[in-house]
């Protein structure tokens, strides 16, 4: 079968890409920088031809409130309407943990918009909500990057690697719609602060890090399961330490 992955140059989509190619099936990566844009709808009908899945792993390319729901909502519209026209019969959608209990982030209710479109298309599909990416840890902690001190907040949260989000989203698309929302996790609990110490540290950064629990998240004041998931999450192998030394040992590393 055809399977398009919108988003696929990204960092989940090319990862998702590079999995599904080892399969049998024909795999269309589509984004802007490859003729797709889903926010206009051009290209859009040539992608989805013939394609009985499409993962969308599209992000907005910025988190202000205003330019997400406008991407989520431009970009669900011309794709759902896209697939329906295609006879698509698979929809799969990235989405985040805790989604549906973040109303005080403008950047969470765009994509609660976007959830809402994909369960009101009556098209067949499976929203898997991802942690956080360890690859985005870094940015998430560090939102005040000319400040002497980082004010994190100590919420819990359980981070993933990007490579397990992109396995569990190849599991999905290879099998039947679930019409329901999926939750994906690593394999340990953290304080969010306790994250950002682990990363200064790695990286030899000598800022303080203040536990905070007023400083936002996303724009959001966050409690301490506002980012955990449900009962019956996917469990990924990667343990956060591990990530850390070898992204730590890889940027370490001479380029020739």
């Amino acid at each position: 079968m055809k399977i398009v992955v919108i988003g696929g140059t990204g960092l989940i989509g090319s990862r998702l890409v590079e999995l599904l190619r080892l399969t049998d099936h024909e795999v269309v990566p589509a984004s802007p920088t490859l003729g797709v844009d889903t926010v206009s709808g051009s290209g859009l009908a040539d992608a989805l031809r013939d394609a009985s899945v499409v993962v969308d792993v599209s992000n907005s390319p910025s988190e202000d409130p205003e330019t997400a729901l406008a991407f989520f909502e431009a970009s669900g519209r011309h794709l759902l309407a896209a697939e329906s026209e295609a006879g698509v019969r698979h929809h799969v959608a990235l989405s985040a943990v805790g989604t549906d209990r973040l109303p005080g982030s403008g950047y969470f209710r765009a994509k609660m918009a976007q959830e809402r479109l994909v369960r009101g298309s009556q098209r067949p599909y499976t929203i898997l909500r991802s942690a956080p990416f360890f690859e985005f840890i870094g940015a998430i902690v560090e939102a005040d990057p000319e400040g002497s001190a980082l004010h994190v907040t100590p919420a819990y949260v359980q981070p993933i690697a990007a490579g397990d989000v992109a396995v569990a989203l190849r599991d999905i698309a290879l099998g039947r719609p679930q019409n329901q929302e999926l939750e994906v996790v690593g394999p340990d609990s953290f304080r969010l602060d306790e994250l950002a110490v682990q990363i200064l540290t790695a990286n030899e950064d000598p800022r303080p890090v203040i536990p905070d629990r007023q400083a936002p998240y996303f724009g959001a004041i966050l409690d301490d399961d506002s980012l955990m998931p449900g009962d019956h999450p996917r469990f990924a192998m990667t343990r956060f330490e591990d990530w850390l030394r070898l992204s730590i040992a890889q940027k370490l590393t001479p380029a020739f």
